[in-house]
């Protein structure tokens, strides 16, 4: 009942129009073909008809980026992005279950049909900086890092690629403040192999999730989690569940800070908290999965493509 799809705009990003004078939307015309009958339909779920276990639309774009980069010689090229990105949005043949498209896909589709380049089609609507402009980050910062662990250049490389869809001077400094957490955990000291070393690495993912919440968000997770307040206080009261950067990123790292040893129960109690639950929800997942990953192979077994995305996934770590 709360779901505010039928406010979203057909025509171009943010709310607005859902008939076009012209005859022709970007919704149904030019991406989500098929799917336009899903729009402005009160109570519509943002995913109808979606099974359990298919990924939503920017989670399917992460696959994209990740499939660029393992053609690629797991370099990330704009340009390939590009053209990768445009075919799969615009397929005639659906390449994707979902129904919705957030913001930023629209906007950038009904730049390039008015005649922006590529690169030029990035649109600036009210949630512009929002957490589902970090869910194709990860692919690209950890091939790069991977490649050559320089963070300053990988965090380049990663603006690069968040201001195609997403120009945003707020966002692209919580993106810097993202591949720098990332990097942290990924390349970190003590990574226990048994019980002895289980405490030590405990605290070392917590502060090093708690110094990237002070830096970028200026929240201290230490006092917070210490107030022993249920999630709700945190996720919803002190900090909106919407999906613009300034909340959405301190709630989902205060949720990787609290749940960071327990993957699955972070991921059930940020699906439970509702609202941008989805988004928040596959940033959050990157970060508990490179904090422990203990307890989500069940999980990933589960997902409708899991074998092709192990492959992509093995492919982009250099295991195949």
């Amino acid at each position: 009942p709360s779901s505010i799809m039928p406010l979203h705009s057909t025509m171009a990003g943010g709310r607005g129009a859902q008939n076009s004078a012209l005859g022709r939307e970007i919704v149904g015309d030019v991406i989500l073909k098929g799917k336009r009958k899903f729009w402005g339909v009160p109570n519509q779920h943002y995913h109808q008809g979606m099974q359990a276990g298919e990924n939503t639309l920017n989670a399917c774009c992460a696959r994209v980026v990740t499939r660029t980069l393992n053609e690629n010689h797991r370099c990330y090229s704009a340009d390939k992005f590009l053209d990768n990105y445009v075919a799969f949005m615009t397929a005639d043949v659906p390449q994707h279950p979902d129904t919705y498209a957030e913001s930023y896909h629209r906007g950038f589709f009904a730049n390039l049909e008015k005649g922006f380049t590529r690169h030029e089609s990035g649109a600036v609507t009210h949630d512009t900086a929002s957490v589902g402009g970090l869910v194709t980050i990860a692919p690209i910062a950890i091939a790069e890092l991977l490649m050559d662990r320089c963070l300053l250049r990988a965090q380049t490389i990663c603006r690069e690629h968040l201001w195609l869809t997403h120009p945003d001077e707020k966002l692209a400094k919580v993106c810097d403040a993202y591949v720098e957490l990332i990097d942290s955990l990924l390349f970190r000291q003590s990574r226990a192999r048994n019980d002895e070393l289980g405490n030590q690495e405990d605290e070392e993912v917590k502060t090093i999730i708690a110094k990237v919440a002070k830096q970028s968000a200026g929240v201290d997770l230490k006092a917070l989690t210490k107030q022993a307040w249920d999630d709700n206080e945190i996720v919803g009261r002190m900090f909106s569940k919407a999906c613009y950067i300034e909340d959405s990123w301190p709630s989902l790292l205060y949720l990787a800070y609290k749940y960071h040893s327990t993957p699955k129960k972070a991921l059930l109690a940020n699906t439970n908290l509702g609202g941008e639950n989805c988004h928040r929800g596959s940033v959050l997942g990157v970060i508990v999965g490179l904090a422990s990953g203990n307890g989500l192979e069940s999980l990933f077994s589960s997902l409708a493509n899991a074998n092709s995305l192990r492959d992509e996934i093995n492919a982009l770590l250099w295991t195949v």
